[in-house]
């Protein structure tokens, strides 16, 4: 998994790689987004594995919405939110997360599945 920030505007806050890594190896779950053209955006709260090279893993039940959209189009971002703190002084909130690109692939083995 390549730890790529180009695009990130505040670059000041961003988490350090291993600290980024650290939150994905530990958070709870994150949120799956995506989305098909001429349709509504549609992001879900799930859990996940990830391997600790290039692969997130998610438990789906076998039919449904997200599986759909996946069959459409298998571009999907997952959002994962670690510690959060409101500042309401200043009207802001510190937070960490990670945001993460990639392609769904929906058939796996099943010895990859297990």
């Amino acid at each position: 998994m390549e730890y790529i920030n180009d695009l990130i505007r505040r670059k000041d806050r961003l988490l350090p790689e291993n600290e980024a890594m650290m939150l994905l190896e530990n958070g709870e779950y994150g949120v799956l987004s995506m989305v098909l053209p001429d349709e509504d955006a549609y992001g879900i709260p799930i859990n996940y594995v990830w391997d600790k090279q290039r692969s997130i893993y998610f438990h789906c039940a076998p039919e449904g919405r997200k599986l759909r959209i996946l069959n459409g189009c298998n571009r999907v971002s997952f959002c994962v939110v670690g510690h959060t703190r409101v500042i309401s002084n200043q009207f802001s909130t510190e937070y960490e997360s990670i945001v993460i690109s990639g392609t769904m692939i929906c058939q796996l083995e099943e010895a990859e599945k297990r």
